[in-house]
């Protein structure tokens, strides 16, 4: 539990310490952040798994995919979102947020429509690499701009709300695939699955054009629009209490900044946290469609429709495991609430020899892996608050050697010829989420609590080295910290 929410309620929002103009700026922040992050990340999950509806729709038989293509496909987005994140280490703090973000959007919403017209494998590859491209720094930019205007204690709810977004995108993809070969197939000599792809990029475009004006980029470059000068003070001050970088100055070289930070041992261990993570989940490589077909039980609108069951279980797993990082048990323990849950899930499928009962089950008991993604992220970002460039190239090189690392597990582990069995997947899903537990309580808790002993340290320090500069009689406050 973070110190703010000590001796607070579950139920209260706020921490007991705020006051009331702090409240009234963060029910602000709240509005302008939360519900545009929300409906990027819906679309971007549209835009991002409307392959596998793609696949389960037709797409399959009319470009006549074989063999491992589906996964093949997968891992060149990936390629993709790990290559587009390299340039976001040094560039978030340089440009403002509310154009960057957008921008993004803008350029993935162009290649999601150009999917369309894909006649071959070697032509929707392509596509599919410029997709992740474009999409690839979304997500660590908006955690990146999470930790730039709330506290620790804050990051869990507002992180798992936007989190929400995955699940919605996921599951409305089933259910625009489902409308759309229901009724538009054949519509102007186009599939289906064709029109998905023409639906989701209309969809995506307003909302790019929308983030210029409504997304608040960071206190050190604003989009003043929403925000007077008096909001953006309160909003710095709160955090300068809690010892967090606000200016998101370069204060040193790159390369000295990039040995500070890879001679530190947090690149290193939120990487490797990181990694555990990125390969607990299973989601993203179809199983549970390419299972619900199998069973050759049910059409093709009923499977992408039934598969959509999963991501709308999975805003209750965000909401629940985000809510009580922040109000109740704290970071560490909503990690292992969720892996805990998502490795019995994979266990079972691992077993695969049981009842029907007990597989519909586990793979709806998928999204608990990323139900905890905010809290990971969210916990990172407390960890790094007290350097913003820093905490920039770390939140993204986390997140791109994590994702980079699935491009070659899944084709190892998920081949599409394996499916919907794919032992060797649930068996590396269900190890992954057991030693992210362990790694959580005997590595992470254990540092991130060092670090903020240390910083504590110094804090005391300079009070000490300003009350004897008062007590001189000089004119001016020296602020000497303590060397660590």
């Amino acid at each position: 539990m973070y110190a703010q929410r000590q001796g607070r309620a579950p139920w209260h929002w706020y921490a007991k310490n705020d006051t009331p103009e702090e409240r009234k700026l963060i029910q602000k922040l709240d509005l302008l952040i939360v519900p545009y992050a929300v409906v990027a990340y819906w679309i971007k999950y549209i835009d991002q798994s409307n392959l596998n509806n793609a696949y389960v729709s037709g797409m399959q038989e009319d470009l006549g995919f074989r063999k491992n293509q589906l996964v093949n496909l997968q891992s060149m987005y990936v390629a993709g979102a790990v290559i587009g994140q390299l340039p976001f280490t040094f560039l978030f703090p340089m440009f403002p947020m509310n154009w960057t973000i957008p921008a993004l959007e803008l350029g993935w919403g162009i290649f999601t429509l150009l999917q369309y017209r894909t006649q071959g494998f070697g032509e929707l590859m392509a596509y599919r690499f410029f997709v992740g491209i474009f999409e690839a720094a979304f997500f660590p930019g908006v955690h990146y701009v999470l930790g730039a205007w709330y506290r620790g204690d804050e990051l869990g709810r507002r992180g798992g709300v936007f989190y929400v977004g995955q699940m919605l995108g996921t599951l409305t993809a089933g259910m625009i695939q489902s409308g759309a070969t229901k009724n538009l197939h054949g519509v102007r000599g186009l599939a289906g699955w064709r029109w998905m792809f023409i639906i989701s990029a209309l969809m995506t475009f307003p909302v790019a054009i929308a983030g210029v004006f409504i997304w608040p980029g960071t206190p050190a470059r604003p989009n003043k629009l929403f925000l007077s000068e008096t909001e953006l003070e309160l909003a710095i001050s709160r955090l300068q209490k809690n010892k967090a970088d606000v200016d998101e100055r370069i204060k040193k070289t790159r390369l000295q900044l990039l040995k500070q930070i890879f001679t530190d041992w947090k690149v290193y261990v939120l990487t490797f946290w990181a990694v555990l993570f990125w390969n607990a989940g299973s989601t993203s490589y179809g199983g549970y469609l390419l299972w619900l077909k199998s069973l050759h039980r049910f059409s093709t609108p009923k499977v992408t429709q039934l598969g959509t069951t999963a991501p709308a279980l999975g805003i209750f797993y965000v909401l629940f495991v985000n809510f009580s990082s922040d109000l109740i048990w704290g970071p560490s323990g909503a990690i292992t609430f969720a892996h805990t849950w998502h490795f019995t899930a994979m266990v079972i499928l691992a077993v695969w020899d049981v009842p029907e009962a007990a597989k519909w089950f586990a793979f709806n008991s998928a999204y608990t892996q990323v139900a905890m993604s905010s809290v990971l992220y969210g916990w990172a970002n407390h960890i790094l608050r007290h350097d913003s460039t820093q905490r920039s190239v770390i939140i993204v090189f986390m997140n791109l050697f994590a994702q980079s690392t699935t491009a070659w597990t899944g084709i190892l582990v998920f081949p599409t010829v394996e499916a919907p069995r794919f032992l060797k997947g649930w068996t590396f899903c269900a190890t992954n989420s057991l030693v992210l537990i362990a790694f959580t309580w005997l590595v992470i808790r254990p540092l991130s609590r060092r670090e903020e002993r240390k910083f504590l340290a110094a804090g005391s320090e300079e009070g000490i080295q300003s009350e004897r500069s008062l007590d001189e009689g000089t004119e001016t406050v020296s602020v000497t910290p303590k060397k660590i």
